[in-house]
């Protein structure tokens, strides 16, 4: 009998440790490491001898190579095609995480019914009659998804050979655990040998794999890092749980772009997608009011006009609060002294709160010179125009900044009925007979000088 391995992993960030200690050296976190036994056989999990779809592998010349048969499978959802780069290629591995509560596996489940592709959805923490539930909500006409209540993955593989799906769901992979491996679920070791396997498995049969992962507190997905390293896209579903609006993003894409944002909205029916994003991040008001702006922004090659609100207030306190939501706050800090420095606006014994509408958050540095406007209209209590957009960055000299594909910006203001555009003097732009007009500044002065 093979002597039995023994070995410390930090349940925090995964790291290996040859003897037990108290502080993980990687993570600084204490009373983490825990031992876990390893005993794995030499043989796979995944039996691929009597499997007709093995490609046995052979070095080629790299413009030998055939990517033409690459074809992506459609899953009917526009969003989630977006994010990963036009549909899910074949032989895949996604992971997707995000908050409990927040909607994944009723993401899952709903791509699951709604695609013409036989689908396995094995679930490990919910039991057949509770996914029917939701699924009777979602699509109750579904003749083409399969369940299977299972955490054993030699149980699953045997299910998997029978079966022959063409896409694979798995809820969770914190839930899964392989008989090779001695130790409990959602272990570093079980979820590292479970993910070997599925990897295998997708690879030799092109069957793309869709796992859901935990996340910790700290908003990371559950598991060792290699986790992460190991799959092919990193999906994360994020949104507050106060607001109905999911936003779906790629940390990582071996396929596609990572700057792309899928939207949805959480109903009683399942998840709706959003198309127009900007019906959702501009709200609906009676009057004109102060310390709002428009932003006229980009989410990869989606355009957004996303929503500005600002809060200028005398400091009741002795040190002035500052406070984002949304919005970086050192960026905030940092146009705060800009308009200080440069503009002459006395703000350092004010308090300012900046708020991003729809419960997003947005990095794009194009919403400078609309948090500019914002702050100034609560500052000097004056509502904006309604029909007044902003698409430039602000310098620390008080200069306007270019922005990328401000053109493109331009054409969705244009569409969505604003009337007047406020861009960088510099930006070159080639469009012409708009209908609406483009006013090109240069300092934050002249910004200043059309607003108030």
């Amino acid at each position: 009998m093979a002597k039995i391995k023994t070995t410390f992993f930090c349940q925090n960030c995964g790291s290996q440790f040859s003897k037990w200690q108290g502080q993980c050296t990687s993570c600084k976190e204490w009373n983490t490491i825990a031992e876990e036994v390893i005993q794995k056989p030499e043989k796979s999990n995944w039996k691929t001898q009597s499997s007709t779809d093995i490609r046995i592998s052979k070095p080629l010349k790299i413009n030998e190579i055939d990517t033409s048969q690459e074809a992506r499978l459609d899953i009917l959802d526009n969003e989630f095609n977006r994010v990963l780069g036009g549909g899910m290629v074949k032989g895949s591995l996604t992971l997707l995480g995000g908050e409990p509560g927040i909607g994944k596996s009723t993401l899952l489940l709903q791509i699951a019914l709604n695609i013409n592709y036989k689908t396995l959805y094995v679930s490990g923490e919910e039991s057949q009659r509770q996914i029917k539930m939701r699924a009777e909500r979602i699509n109750p006409s579904c003749e083409s998804c399969y369940i299977l209540t299972e955490t054993k993955t030699q149980n699953i593989f045997k299910q998997i050979e029978s079966l022959k799906p063409e896409i694979v769901i798995i809820d969770s992979i914190q839930t899964l655990h392989s008989d090779f491996i001695e130790s409990s679920a959602g272990s570093i070791s079980q979820i590292k040998e479970c993910t070997t396997e599925l990897i295998k498995f997708a690879k030799e049969t092109a069957t793309p794999v869709l796992l859901i992962g935990h996340i910790t507190k700290d908003g990371h997905i559950a598991g060792p890092k290699i986790l992460e390293h190991m799959v092919d896209t990193v999906l994360q579903f994020e949104g507050d749980r106060n607001h109905v609006f999911r936003v779906l993003r790629a940390n990582k894409n071996r396929f596609g772009s990572t700057n792309e944002l899928g939207i949805y909205e959480m109903q009683g029916s399942g998840l709706r997608e959003v198309s127009n994003p900007s019906e959702i991040l501009i709200s609906e008001k009676d009057g004109e009011l102060s310390g709002n702006a428009v932003a006229a922004t980009l989410e990869g090659l989606r355009p957004l006009m996303i929503e500005v609100q600002a809060l200028v207030s005398t400091a009741v306190y002795g040190t002035p609060q500052r406070s984002a939501t949304g919005f970086n706050a050192k960026r905030l800090n940092m146009i705060l002294a800009i308009l200080e420095k440069r503009a002459g606006f006395r703000l350092g014994a004010k308090d300012v709160f900046l708020n991003i509408t729809g419960g997003i958050t947005v990095d794009d540095p194009a919403i400078d010179l609309a948090v500019v406007a914002a702050i100034l209209s609560s500052n000097e209590d004056m509502a904006l125009p309604s029909d007044f957009c902003f698409a430039a960055e602000v310098g620390l000299s008080g200069e306007i900044r270019p922005v990328q594909r401000v053109e493109q910006r331009i054409l969705e203001a244009e569409k969505l009925g604003f009337k007047t555009i406020f861009i960088s003097k510099y930006s070159k732009i080639s469009i012409k007979n708009t209908s609406i007009v483009v006013q090109k500044v240069s300092k934050i002065e002249d910004i200043i000088h059309h607003l108030i």
